[in-house]
């Protein structure tokens, strides 16, 4: 069957193709469909996935570009379609997060609560593992901030934006702790043949010991991988 000739800046084509009206609000159930769907995975995700935009930000961003791009390339998908998707999204948005600002459990769900990753220079495994962190983000954190071992850290606490705020010991107070440089971390071992002070190489928690020992469990932690401790 022969195709009907292609007639550039068919205005109808454009808005609309040969979908009814109506289309449109199918167009706008499924944006919000979407738009929901996007929330809940990356709520899921976790903070480091969002780093650095609110998940709501994030959520519009991908729907927005979506909408926007395929109208740009594809002749068959009507602008009339974008604009709805267009609306729908920014409305959700800023439906979203007005009730996000008033009602204090959405946002706890939504958005999380800051988190206490370290404290006293000891990380907080449990938390660390929740929040789907590993010792090597946290630790590649710390070393941009120019910190050598946890000793120097007071508190570190990973923010609802995926941002980690690190405060540290003044000069007197700091003490002795792990060393989270890489070729000092190399030298774990779950041997203690020299009396000395340790640090758990799974949480930084210090202890010293007097004597030779193989395999010691840390009381924090329960591993039994050590590292000699730096100030």
């Amino acid at each position: 069957m022969q195709q009907p000739p292609f007639e550039v800046f068919d205005w109808h084509r454009i808005l609309i193709k040969e979908l009814p009206w109506t289309f449109l609000g199918e167009v706008a159930f499924r944006t919000v469909f979407m738009f929901a769907i996007l929330l809940i995975a990356l709520t899921v995700s976790g903070k480091r996935e969002v780093r650095q935009l609110s998940i709501y930000e994030l959520v519009l961003v991908i729907g927005l570009g979506s909408a926007a791009g395929d109208p740009m390339f594809y002749d068959d998908v009507p602008l009339s379609s974008s604009v709805v998707v267009f609306v729908v999204m920014m409305a959700c948005y800023k439906l979203v997060t007005y009730i996000s600002d008033r009602v204090k459990k959405v946002r706890n769900v939504l958005e999380g609560k800051p988190v206490y990753i370290v404290e006293d220079g000891r990380i907080l495994v449990n938390n660390l593992d929740h929040e789907d962190i590993t010792r090597e983000e946290l630790f590649a954190d710390l070393r941009v901030q120019g910190i050598r071992q946890l000793g120097q850290v007071q508190t570190t606490i990973l923010e609802p934006n995926g941002q980690i705020s690190i405060f540290q010991f003044e000069g007197g107070e700091v003490r002795e702790g792990l060393s989270i440089m890489p070729k000092k971390l190399d030298e774990r071992t779950a041997s203690l043949t020299q009396p000395g002070t340790y640090a758990c190489y799974t949480c930084g928690h210090v202890e010293t010991y007097y004597q030779p020992v193989t395999a010691p469990i840390c009381r924090q932690c329960g591993q039994s991988d050590w590292c000699p401790t730096v100030k």
